[in-house]
């Protein structure tokens, strides 16, 4: 199963204050054995909300908003998207992550991500082939990059 582990952000982190060597350092190696055990698939974190956008939907209308967004809580400082066998070797993992945040309270969170065989009829032959054809062709731009 695939599964996404969100850092959730924190004042320091919404306000740019960048991670220390040290925790540079925890984070990279923590990430190499996440990467020799096969776990991890993608990872990376992200800028401020003072830089992002949001595009809110009401029916056919699109509004861009610019960040910054309220309630820090509630927003995404950095991810990894992992394979594992189970949620419970999702959140071992997890607990062994070194601390995102430190000096601040930190929280991952872990969703499961879904996968082909959660949506069911709705998912026709047609659409899943389509899928697979789209994912084929976004690891081969990848290998190209």
């Amino acid at each position: 199963m695939r599964v996404m582990v969100i850092v959730k952000a924190t004042k320091n982190s919404e306000a740019g204050v960048m991670p220390s060597e040290k925790a540079l350092t925890e984070m990279g190696k923590y990430n190499e054995e996440l990467v020799k055990a096969g776990i991890m698939l993608a990872g990376d974190g992200l800028h401020p909300s003072v830089k992002g956008k949001r595009i809110q939907f009401s029916g056919n209308k699109r509004t861009v908003v610019d960040g910054p967004f309220a309630e820090t809580k509630e927003l995404v400082a950095g991810f990894w998207v992992w394979q594992v066998r189970s949620m419970e070797e999702a959140v071992e993992w997890a607990r062994r992550c070194p601390d995102p945040m430190p000096g601040e309270e930190a929280v991952l969170e872990l969703r499961p991500i879904f996968e082909a065989s959660d949506f069911g009829d709705a998912l026709t032959p047609e659409l899943r082939a389509q899928e697979d054809r789209l994912r084929s062709e976004v690891e081969s731009q990848q290998r190209k990059a």
